[in-house]
Protein backbone atom coordinates (compact mmCIF):
# COMPACT_ATOMS: atom_id res chain seq x y z
CA UNK A 1 0.00 0.00 0.00
CA UNK A 2 1.59 3.30 -1.06
CA UNK A 3 2.26 5.61 1.42
CA UNK A 4 2.71 3.42 4.32
CA UNK A 5 5.82 2.18 5.53
CA UNK A 6 4.66 -1.23 7.04
CA UNK A 7 1.35 -3.20 6.68
CA UNK A 8 1.11 -2.62 10.61
CA UNK A 9 1.13 0.76 9.94
CA UNK A 10 -1.41 0.33 7.52
CA UNK A 11 -3.32 -2.19 9.31
CA UNK A 12 -3.74 0.93 12.25
CA UNK A 13 -5.85 2.83 9.36
CA UNK A 14 -8.28 -0.55 8.79
CA UNK A 15 -12.20 -0.07 10.24
CA UNK A 16 -14.59 -2.91 9.96
CA UNK A 17 -17.73 -1.55 8.65
CA UNK A 18 -20.86 -3.43 8.48
CA UNK A 19 -18.78 -6.67 7.29
CA UNK A 20 -16.46 -4.74 4.58
CA UNK A 21 -13.49 -3.46 5.44
CA UNK A 22 -12.90 0.42 4.26
CA UNK A 23 -10.34 3.04 5.08
CA UNK A 24 -11.83 5.95 6.65
CA UNK A 25 -10.76 9.55 6.23
CA UNK A 26 -10.35 9.83 10.08
CA UNK A 27 -8.31 6.94 10.64
CA UNK A 28 -5.97 7.81 7.76
CA UNK A 29 -5.15 11.81 8.96
CA UNK A 30 -5.16 10.27 12.57
CA UNK A 31 -1.87 8.11 11.42
CA UNK A 32 -0.80 10.85 9.34
CA UNK A 33 -0.73 13.04 12.32
CA UNK A 34 0.73 10.28 14.61
CA UNK A 35 3.47 9.26 12.51
CA UNK A 36 4.13 12.62 12.09
CA UNK A 37 4.68 13.59 15.66
CA UNK A 38 5.88 9.85 16.26
CA UNK A 39 9.00 11.29 13.37
CA UNK A 40 9.70 14.79 14.74
CA UNK A 41 8.39 16.32 11.35
CA UNK A 42 6.24 18.23 13.37
CA UNK A 43 8.56 21.21 15.14
CA UNK A 44 7.75 24.35 16.61
CA UNK A 45 7.26 27.74 15.01
CA UNK A 46 10.37 29.50 13.57
CA UNK A 47 9.62 33.11 13.13
CA UNK A 48 12.47 34.42 10.16
CA UNK A 49 11.36 38.14 10.86
CA UNK A 50 9.94 39.60 14.60
CA UNK A 51 7.88 42.52 14.36
CA UNK A 52 7.61 44.90 17.16
CA UNK A 53 3.82 45.03 16.89
CA UNK A 54 1.31 42.73 19.53
CA UNK A 55 -1.80 40.83 19.73
CA UNK A 56 -3.94 39.92 22.70
CA UNK A 57 -5.98 37.20 22.37
CA UNK A 58 -9.10 36.21 24.94
CA UNK A 59 -9.52 32.28 24.60
CA UNK A 60 -7.38 29.36 24.65
CA UNK A 61 -10.05 27.02 22.64
CA UNK A 62 -9.75 26.29 18.93
CA UNK A 63 -10.36 29.62 17.36
CA UNK A 64 -8.13 31.58 19.90
CA UNK A 65 -5.05 28.62 19.12
CA UNK A 66 -6.03 28.75 15.16
CA UNK A 67 -5.57 32.90 15.29
CA UNK A 68 -2.24 32.93 17.69
CA UNK A 69 -0.86 30.19 15.22
CA UNK A 70 -1.17 32.21 12.00
CA UNK A 71 -0.10 35.68 13.83
CA UNK A 72 2.86 34.38 15.32
CA UNK A 73 4.05 32.49 12.10
CA UNK A 74 3.89 36.42 10.57
CA UNK A 75 6.13 37.09 13.49
CA UNK A 76 3.69 39.42 16.20
CA UNK A 77 4.46 39.14 19.60
CA UNK A 78 1.35 36.57 20.49
CA UNK A 79 -0.60 36.52 24.08
CA UNK A 80 -2.69 34.06 25.02
CA UNK A 81 -5.54 34.62 28.11
CA UNK A 82 -7.63 31.89 29.54
CA UNK A 83 -9.77 32.18 32.75
CA UNK A 84 -8.94 28.53 33.30
CA UNK A 85 -5.47 26.49 34.52
CA UNK A 86 -5.30 24.96 31.28
CA UNK A 87 -5.28 25.60 27.18
CA UNK A 88 -7.71 24.47 25.09
CA UNK A 89 -10.71 25.51 26.19
CA UNK A 90 -13.75 23.09 25.10
CA UNK A 91 -11.35 20.70 23.61
CA UNK A 92 -10.10 20.15 27.25
CA UNK A 93 -12.90 20.36 29.70
CA UNK A 94 -16.05 20.12 27.23
CA UNK A 95 -15.70 17.58 24.69
CA UNK A 96 -15.04 13.28 26.54
CA UNK A 97 -11.08 12.20 26.33
CA UNK A 98 -12.93 8.92 24.36
CA UNK A 99 -13.45 11.56 21.35
CA UNK A 100 -10.39 13.70 21.65
CA UNK A 101 -7.66 12.37 23.62
CA UNK A 102 -6.13 15.32 25.57
CA UNK A 103 -2.90 14.88 24.97
CA UNK A 104 -3.43 15.84 21.09
CA UNK A 105 -4.73 19.68 22.52
CA UNK A 106 -1.71 19.54 25.48
CA UNK A 107 0.97 18.53 22.98
CA UNK A 108 -0.75 21.24 20.54
CA UNK A 109 -0.24 23.77 22.98
CA UNK A 110 3.06 23.04 24.22
CA UNK A 111 4.34 23.19 20.13
CA UNK A 112 2.56 27.25 20.33
CA UNK A 113 4.38 28.03 23.08
CA UNK A 114 8.07 26.61 22.55
CA UNK A 115 7.39 28.90 19.50
CA UNK A 116 6.94 32.05 21.10
CA UNK A 117 3.33 32.29 21.89
CA UNK A 118 2.72 33.53 25.64
CA UNK A 119 -0.35 32.02 27.45
CA UNK A 120 -1.50 33.66 30.67
CA UNK A 121 -4.06 30.99 32.69
CA UNK A 122 -6.23 31.44 35.53
CA UNK A 123 -6.90 34.88 33.91
CA UNK A 124 -10.15 36.36 33.97
CA UNK A 125 -10.84 39.48 31.86
CA UNK A 126 -12.48 42.10 33.68
CA UNK A 127 -11.19 40.52 36.86
CA UNK A 128 -7.69 39.76 36.76
CA UNK A 129 -7.16 42.62 34.23
CA UNK A 130 -9.69 44.63 32.63
CA UNK A 131 -10.03 44.96 28.88
CA UNK A 132 -9.34 48.35 28.59
CA UNK A 133 -5.60 47.05 29.91
CA UNK A 134 -5.29 44.78 27.47
CA UNK A 135 -6.48 46.99 24.90
CA UNK A 136 -3.45 49.23 25.75
CA UNK A 137 -0.96 46.96 26.07
CA UNK A 138 -1.40 45.24 22.58
CA UNK A 139 -1.92 46.54 18.87
CA UNK A 140 -4.88 44.32 18.54
CA UNK A 141 -7.34 42.01 20.30
CA UNK A 142 -9.39 38.97 18.93
CA UNK A 143 -12.20 37.95 21.29
CA UNK A 144 -12.47 34.44 20.92
CA UNK A 145 -13.96 33.42 24.37
CA UNK A 146 -16.31 30.36 22.42
CA UNK A 147 -19.81 29.47 23.94
CA UNK A 148 -20.45 28.00 27.51
CA UNK A 149 -23.81 29.37 28.86
CA UNK A 150 -25.70 26.21 28.69
CA UNK A 151 -29.69 27.11 26.88
CA UNK A 152 -32.48 27.85 29.13
CA UNK A 153 -35.50 25.85 29.74
CA UNK A 154 -38.47 27.19 32.24
CA UNK A 155 -39.99 24.32 33.75
CA UNK A 156 -41.17 23.23 37.23
CA UNK A 157 -38.52 21.38 38.66
CA UNK A 158 -35.83 22.62 36.72
CA UNK A 159 -33.65 23.86 39.53
CA UNK A 160 -33.54 20.71 42.06
CA UNK A 161 -30.53 18.86 43.33
CA UNK A 162 -30.16 16.58 40.36
CA UNK A 163 -30.73 18.39 37.45
CA UNK A 164 -27.20 19.84 36.16
CA UNK A 165 -26.32 21.30 33.13
CA UNK A 166 -24.28 19.04 30.37
CA UNK A 167 -20.98 21.63 30.35
CA UNK A 168 -20.82 20.89 34.27
CA UNK A 169 -21.15 17.36 34.12
CA UNK A 170 -18.77 16.84 31.29
CA UNK A 171 -15.91 19.46 32.79
CA UNK A 172 -16.00 17.39 36.39
CA UNK A 173 -15.47 14.20 33.97
CA UNK A 174 -13.08 15.08 32.49
CA UNK A 175 -10.92 16.90 35.44
CA UNK A 176 -11.31 13.60 37.50
CA UNK A 177 -9.23 12.05 34.20
CA UNK A 178 -6.68 14.59 33.99
CA UNK A 179 -6.17 13.67 37.59
CA UNK A 180 -7.61 16.92 39.27
CA UNK A 181 -9.46 16.71 42.41
CA UNK A 182 -12.93 17.03 41.44
CA UNK A 183 -15.61 17.42 45.09
CA UNK A 184 -18.46 16.88 43.14
CA UNK A 185 -17.53 14.24 41.48
CA UNK A 186 -15.85 12.24 44.74
CA UNK A 187 -19.67 12.61 46.48
CA UNK A 188 -21.47 12.01 43.50
CA UNK A 189 -23.43 15.25 41.96
CA UNK A 190 -21.82 14.88 38.93
CA UNK A 191 -20.85 11.15 38.58
CA UNK A 192 -23.69 8.88 37.08
CA UNK A 193 -22.54 5.95 38.53
CA UNK A 194 -24.83 3.53 39.86
CA UNK A 195 -27.55 5.80 39.34
CA UNK A 196 -30.59 6.05 36.65
CA UNK A 197 -29.60 8.67 33.86
CA UNK A 198 -31.99 10.88 31.82
CA UNK A 199 -30.02 13.56 29.27
CA UNK A 200 -32.40 16.09 27.88
CA UNK A 201 -31.36 16.62 24.27
CA UNK A 202 -30.42 15.42 20.68
CA UNK A 203 -27.10 17.33 19.86
CA UNK A 204 -23.72 16.27 20.25
CA UNK A 205 -23.29 17.07 23.71
CA UNK A 206 -26.54 15.23 24.81
CA UNK A 207 -24.33 12.30 23.16
CA UNK A 208 -21.53 13.32 24.93
CA UNK A 209 -23.08 13.26 27.81
CA UNK A 210 -24.92 10.17 27.49
CA UNK A 211 -22.07 8.12 26.60
CA UNK A 212 -20.01 9.91 29.67
CA UNK A 213 -22.45 7.98 32.33
CA UNK A 214 -22.10 4.81 30.43
CA UNK A 215 -18.21 5.11 31.16
CA UNK A 216 -19.38 5.66 34.56
CA UNK A 217 -21.19 2.80 34.82
CA UNK A 218 -24.43 4.20 35.56
CA UNK A 219 -27.37 1.98 35.90
CA UNK A 220 -29.26 2.89 32.80
CA UNK A 221 -29.15 6.04 30.66
CA UNK A 222 -31.57 7.60 28.42
CA UNK A 223 -32.13 10.16 26.02
CA UNK A 224 -35.17 12.28 25.64
CA UNK A 225 -35.80 14.38 22.44
CA UNK A 226 -38.12 16.07 21.62
CA UNK A 227 -38.15 15.79 17.75
CA UNK A 228 -37.91 12.42 15.82
CA UNK A 229 -34.71 10.31 15.17
CA UNK A 230 -34.11 11.83 11.32
CA UNK A 231 -34.75 15.28 12.86
CA UNK A 232 -32.10 15.20 15.63
CA UNK A 233 -29.42 17.51 15.26
CA UNK A 234 -26.44 15.29 16.19
CA UNK A 235 -23.97 13.21 14.30
CA UNK A 236 -25.88 9.67 13.28
CA UNK A 237 -22.48 8.26 13.92
CA UNK A 238 -22.91 9.62 17.95
CA UNK A 239 -26.19 7.66 18.37
CA UNK A 240 -25.02 4.96 16.69
CA UNK A 241 -22.64 4.28 19.37
CA UNK A 242 -24.73 5.47 21.98
CA UNK A 243 -27.41 3.05 20.89
CA UNK A 244 -24.65 0.11 20.75
CA UNK A 245 -23.12 1.12 24.10
CA UNK A 246 -26.87 0.56 25.53
CA UNK A 247 -28.81 4.13 26.19
CA UNK A 248 -32.15 4.12 25.16
CA UNK A 249 -33.94 6.77 23.49
CA UNK A 250 -37.07 7.98 23.74
CA UNK A 251 -37.84 10.61 20.59
CA UNK A 252 -40.93 12.37 20.37
CA UNK A 253 -40.76 13.48 23.99
CA UNK A 254 -40.58 16.74 25.88
CA UNK A 255 -40.00 17.31 29.73
CA UNK A 256 -42.62 19.60 31.02
CA UNK A 257 -41.36 19.74 34.35
CA UNK A 258 -39.19 17.37 37.11
CA UNK A 259 -40.52 15.62 39.89
CA UNK A 260 -39.72 17.22 43.37
CA UNK A 261 -38.94 15.16 46.21
CA UNK A 262 -38.53 17.15 49.35
CA UNK A 263 -35.93 19.20 46.93
CA UNK A 264 -34.46 16.60 44.96
CA UNK A 265 -34.84 15.52 41.97
CA UNK A 266 -36.46 11.90 41.57
CA UNK A 267 -38.21 12.00 37.68
CA UNK A 268 -38.72 14.11 34.40
CA UNK A 269 -42.81 14.30 33.53
CA UNK A 270 -42.37 14.27 29.58
CA UNK A 271 -45.25 14.45 26.98
CA UNK A 272 -45.57 13.12 23.68
CA UNK A 273 -45.00 15.32 20.65
CA UNK A 274 -45.55 15.35 16.65
CA UNK A 275 -44.18 17.41 14.64
CA UNK A 276 -46.29 20.34 13.42
CA UNK A 277 -45.29 23.18 11.09
CA UNK A 278 -41.89 24.60 10.30
CA UNK A 279 -41.18 27.37 12.55
CA UNK A 280 -39.26 30.81 11.98
CA UNK A 281 -35.71 28.75 11.27
CA UNK A 282 -37.31 26.36 9.37
CA UNK A 283 -37.62 23.35 11.28
CA UNK A 284 -40.85 21.66 12.52
CA UNK A 285 -42.25 22.38 15.81
CA UNK A 286 -43.17 19.66 18.35
CA UNK A 287 -46.88 19.70 19.45
CA UNK A 288 -48.36 18.09 21.83
CA UNK A 289 -50.66 15.30 22.46
CA UNK A 290 -52.99 15.96 24.41
CA UNK A 291 -53.44 13.05 27.27
CA UNK A 292 -49.77 11.57 26.75
CA UNK A 293 -48.32 12.85 29.87
CA UNK A 294 -45.68 9.88 31.29
CA UNK A 295 -42.77 9.69 34.18
CA UNK A 296 -39.47 8.82 33.83
CA UNK A 297 -37.81 8.07 36.80
CA UNK A 298 -34.41 9.16 37.18
CA UNK A 299 -31.50 9.97 39.88
CA UNK A 300 -29.78 12.14 38.03
CA UNK A 301 -31.00 14.48 35.39
CA UNK A 302 -28.65 16.17 32.79
CA UNK A 303 -30.08 19.29 30.40
CA UNK A 304 -27.75 19.42 27.14
CA UNK A 305 -29.32 21.75 25.41
CA UNK A 306 -26.48 23.36 23.75
CA UNK A 307 -24.60 26.29 24.89
CA UNK A 308 -25.08 30.02 24.25
CA UNK A 309 -22.95 33.41 24.84
CA UNK A 310 -22.39 34.71 27.65
CA UNK A 311 -21.43 38.39 27.34
CA UNK A 312 -19.94 40.56 30.15
CA UNK A 313 -20.19 43.63 30.87
CA UNK A 314 -16.85 44.99 29.42
CA UNK A 315 -18.04 44.30 26.23
CA UNK A 316 -20.73 46.58 26.40
CA UNK A 317 -18.20 49.53 27.43
CA UNK A 318 -16.50 48.46 24.53
CA UNK A 319 -18.22 49.54 21.70
CA UNK A 320 -18.80 45.80 20.90
CA UNK A 321 -22.11 45.48 19.10
CA UNK A 322 -23.74 42.03 20.28
CA UNK A 323 -26.75 40.84 17.76
CA UNK A 324 -30.20 39.20 19.54
CA UNK A 325 -29.00 36.06 20.69
CA UNK A 326 -25.93 37.97 22.60
CA UNK A 327 -23.23 36.89 19.64
CA UNK A 328 -20.43 39.65 18.85
CA UNK A 329 -21.26 40.78 15.51
CA UNK A 330 -18.07 41.26 13.26
CA UNK A 331 -19.27 40.52 10.10
CA UNK A 332 -16.20 38.16 7.69
CA UNK A 333 -17.50 40.48 4.52
CA UNK A 334 -16.12 43.80 5.42
CA UNK A 335 -12.64 45.49 4.29
CA UNK A 336 -11.29 43.81 7.87
CA UNK A 337 -12.60 40.61 8.59
CA UNK A 338 -14.31 39.67 11.82
CA UNK A 339 -13.34 43.20 13.20
CA UNK A 340 -16.02 44.78 15.49
CA UNK A 341 -17.23 48.23 15.58
CA UNK A 342 -14.38 48.50 18.08
CA UNK A 343 -11.16 48.86 15.11
CA UNK A 344 -8.70 47.23 17.24
CA UNK A 345 -11.28 44.44 18.50
CA UNK A 346 -12.05 41.69 16.09
CA UNK A 347 -13.78 38.55 17.56
CA UNK A 348 -13.88 34.75 15.74
CA UNK A 349 -15.31 31.49 16.70
CA UNK A 350 -18.33 30.36 18.30
CA UNK A 351 -18.98 33.83 20.02
CA UNK A 352 -19.78 35.13 16.75
CA UNK A 353 -21.25 32.10 14.71
CA UNK A 354 -23.03 30.34 17.81
CA UNK A 355 -22.47 26.71 18.89
CA UNK A 356 -20.51 24.86 16.38
CA UNK A 357 -18.01 22.64 15.44
CA UNK A 358 -14.06 22.36 16.00
CA UNK A 359 -13.19 22.90 12.73
CA UNK A 360 -15.48 25.43 12.18
CA UNK A 361 -13.92 27.72 14.97
CA UNK A 362 -10.32 26.74 13.69
CA UNK A 363 -11.59 27.96 10.33
CA UNK A 364 -13.06 31.47 11.37
CA UNK A 365 -10.13 31.97 14.25
CA UNK A 366 -7.61 31.88 11.23
CA UNK A 367 -9.93 34.03 9.29
CA UNK A 368 -10.17 36.21 12.00
CA UNK A 369 -6.32 36.18 12.42
CA UNK A 370 -6.48 37.31 8.88
CA UNK A 371 -8.35 40.13 8.94
CA UNK A 372 -5.89 41.61 11.79
CA UNK A 373 -3.10 40.95 9.60
CA UNK A 374 -4.42 43.47 7.54
CA UNK A 375 -5.11 46.12 9.88
CA UNK A 376 -1.72 45.69 11.36
CA UNK A 377 -0.65 46.50 7.97
CA UNK A 378 -2.71 49.55 7.51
Amino acid sequence: MAGFARKTDYAKAIVIEKGFESVTIGAVEKYVTETAFEEGWVAPIEVSHERGQSVGIIGSGPAGLAAADLLRRKGYQVTVYDRYDRVGGLMIYGIPGFKLEKEIVTRRAALLEQGGIKFVLNCEIGKDITFDELREKHDSVLIATGVYKARDIKIPGIGLDGVVPALDYLTASNRKSLGDDVAHYENGTLNAAGKDVVVVGGGDTAMDCVRTAVRQQAEQVFCVYRRDEENMPGSRREVQNAREEGVTFLFNRQPVGVLDYFGEAIGVKVVETRLGEPGADGRRRPEHVAGSEAIIEADAIIMAFGFQPSPTEWMANMDIALNDWKGVIAPEQQVFKFQTPNPKVFAGGDMVRGSDLVVTAIWEGRQAAEGILDYLAV
